[in-house]
């Protein structure tokens, strides 16, 4: 027992070491930029719309509805951090809807609708979001959540806890449910990416799309867990079932922790660890219901044996979850402030809530209602309705945290206020993309990053910028540019003294005989 208890640590730590040192993940994408940007209206057809966002993404999926309502083909291309969305040269007057999605390196698909006007507004409208295919995804991740939580938990549970098999029908009715979810999780993931319809999950597309995510690896670990689990419940002896259900339960924190929104924030050697602590610490909890309701309903010598080896762990193992969770809440909110004023947050509060309730409920099972059975051993059933009760209640939570798959954390959103403005300019003869930060009054940095009009490389001798604000009598105010490691060419600390539409230009010298010159303005508040 020793022996094996301590194989079990050793790779634990050697797993959470891995998680830790693994290559660093970005977070949640956010488009923060748009040229032309959402809402305007511009005198001219542009050649491209850029979509800025706020790390490197992978577009799946860019479609155009022009001003009659009719589908237009685009091309698109990824740039850095941005997607060029090339559009027809003979697009009507009017609104036009541009629509995206594009997966980030957490494994989640972000999607949106840019509408912007030539000459006047017209009554286009964006496409509506597919709300079946968002219940569907809720769904299968509901069904996933049961069957790590308590179905691979319910197995462990009888291996190390109740040390005998005891509601037998619903742990492996979870892990079926859970295996179904997985698998359904992964087909809906690639439908989502390529905005397929609900059919598209028989197409080879949207899983070997779902299949070049994060959430693929996450989902692998997830149906390790529940098979490994669900071997584990027929071994035939405790050692086997203790180092089986051990090695299942340490693939459900390791599916918690390799993809989503906590999984990719910063600092990932925390979120990680607490998510892999909060999903162990969970399934635990949650893997324990279902065997001790039957216990109670069944009157079972080995309950109150059973109830006190429980209790033992249970109070480290809750104290564990709740640490863990208030970790990743505090990474994830970022102020009080967002718990009222982001979906994430009214989410977050509706889940406390709700294990407010739990808690009361687990303290009075443990406080009450199982020194009652102790006295009078007949007296199990408002015990066993408790438990019910919380079971019940852990399903209500594992539907609020599915929710998250569709909100974007504080954190993300507050990036969308710190980062700097982009502009871009197309012509013919070349493109560039320029970032001013931070884009508001007083000392600016610009980044002008030059390239060709197909996103190759520009290769410049030189570069110079420059800058006037005509309508507040600010003449032209010129700065050379520095070319710098990264291949951009660089002006640091200019200062914009007041707000208002500043003109931009851009000359870059090609040869001594030859300059391109780009302008655009930009707006500083």
């Amino acid at each position: 027992m020793r022996a094996v208890a301590s194989l079990v640590v050793t790779g634990l730590v050697a797993l959470l070491l891995a998680l830790c040192l693994a290559t660093s993940a970005h977070a949640h994408a956010v488009l923060i930029a748009a040229e032309p940007a959402d809402g305007s209206v511009v005198t001219e057809a542009p050649k491209t719309v850029v979509l800025r966002f706020n790390e490197a993404v992978a577009p799946t999926a860019v479609s155009l509805l022009d001003a009659a309502g009719k589908p237009r083909d685009v091309t698109i291309r990824a740039v850095d951090q941005s997607v060029m969305v090339t559009l027809p040269a003979d697009l009507p007057q009017g609104t036009q809807v541009v629509s995206y999605r594009v997966v980030s390196q957490d494994g989640h698909p972000v999607a949106g609708s840019l509408l912007f006007s030539i000459g006047v507004v017209t009554g286009s409208a964006a496409p509506a979001g597919d709300g079946v295919l968002h219940a569907l995804i809720w769904l299968a991740r509901l069904g996933l959540y049961l069957g790590l939580f308590a179905g691979v938990g319910g197995v462990f549970f009888a291996a190390w806890i109740g040390q005998g098999p005891a509601g037998e029908r619903l742990i492996m009715w979870s892990l079926a449910i859970g295996l179904i979810g997985a698998t359904a999780s992964l087909a809906l993931q690639g439908v989502d990416l390529l905005n397929l319809p609900i059919m598209g999950v028989l197409t080879w597309a949207a899983w070997a799309s779902a299949a070049g995510t994060s959430l693929f690896p996450a989902l692998l670990l997830a149906i390790a867990a529940m098979l490994v689990a669900a071997v584990a419940w027929r071994s035939p002896s405790f050692s086997a079932a203790w180092i089986s259900t051990a090695i299942a339960m340490i693939c459900v924190g390791l599916s918690l922790s390799v993809s989503g929104h906590a999984a990719t924030a910063s600092p990932q050697w925390l979120t990680r660890t607490a998510l892999f602590i909060h999903g162990v610490g969970l399934a635990f909890w949650m893997g324990a219901l279902a065997p001790l309701a039957v216990l109670a309903w069944q009157r079972k010598d080995s309950l109150l044996r059973v109830l006190g080896r429980f209790s033992m762990l249970a109070v480290p193992a809750v104290a564990l979850v709740a640490l863990s969770g208030l970790a990743l809440a505090v990474v994830q909110l970022e102020s009080f402030g967002a718990l009222i004023d982001t979906g994430y947050g009214n989410i977050l509060l509706a889940k406390l809530a709700l294990v407010s309730l739990l808690l009361t409920l687990a303290a009075l099972n443990r406080l009450v209602f199982t020194p009652a059975v102790a006295r009078e051993f007949h007296r199990t059933r408002p015990l066993q309705r408790s438990i019910a009760l919380e079971f019940v209640l852990m399903i209500a939570i594992l539907g609020l945290v599915a929710l998250w798959r569709f909100t974007p954390p504080p954190r993300l959103l507050a990036m969308s206020d710190d980062v700097p403005l982009a502009v871009h300019i197309h012509t013919d003869a070349a493109m560039f993309q320029v970032l001013i930060a931070p884009g508001k009054v007083g000392p600016n940095d610009f980044v002008l990053q030059l390239m060709n009009g197909d996103a190759s490389p520009f290769a410049a001798k030189e570069a110079t910028l420059t800058l006037s604000l005509p309508d507040r009598g600010i003449e032209p105010l010129e700065r050379s540019a520095a070319l710098g490691p990264d291949g951009y060419w660089h002006v640091k600390k200019v200062p914009l003294p007041v707000p208002g539409r500043w003109h931009m230009q851009i000359d870059a010298l090609v040869t001594d005989f030859r300059k391109v010159t780009l302008e655009d303005d930009f707006e500083v508040r």
